[in-house]
């Protein structure tokens, strides 16, 4: 029993022509809405020098700390810590007419956490914002 009757069957096709309309209105909006560099729109030829460049070392502080507590700055005699604000003196007065130096701090491995703490306070107060710890190579060890 036929119930279709005649009817020929449509295979379905893909029609692209929507696809490609699609495609070309997203190529033209990314091309408008794209910026562009000119890096080679100025052609400069640098001078040239036979100079060194100038290195300058900053001003360091150093400050010393031993496992007992003890404090030496700028290689003074080793004194025990009063206040943070007595310690930022002697900070002030090691720098002299730098404003900015760099504090480095030498502890023992051995030194308590806040004796260094209290040297990174000291520097604060004293308005020195450049710290740094001093440190050794290991040595590698035997297997």
């Amino acid at each position: 029993m036929n119930l279709r009757g005649d009817r020929s069957r449509d295979e379905p096709e893909i029609n692209f022509i929507p696809l490609i309309d699609v495609m070309l209105v997203i190529l033209i909006f990314l091309m408008v809405t794209t910026t562009y560099q000119r890096i080679t729109e100025l052609q400069i030829t640098l001078p040239q020098a036979d100079a060194a460049a100038a290195h300058q070392q900053p001003h360091e502080i150093e400050v010393g700390l031993d496992a007992h507590g003890r404090y030496s700055i700028a290689g003074a005699a080793p004194f025990a810590f009063t206040t943070p604000e007595a310690m930022s003196e002697l900070l002030r007065r090691a720098a002299g007419s730098d404003h900015d130096p760099v504090i480095v701090i030498n502890a023992d491995a051995r030194a308590s956490h806040q004796s260094v703490v209290r040297v990174m306070e000291a520097s604060r107060d004293a308005g020195f914002t450049h710290i740094t710890f001093a440190t050794q190579a290991a040595t590698p060890r035997a297997r």
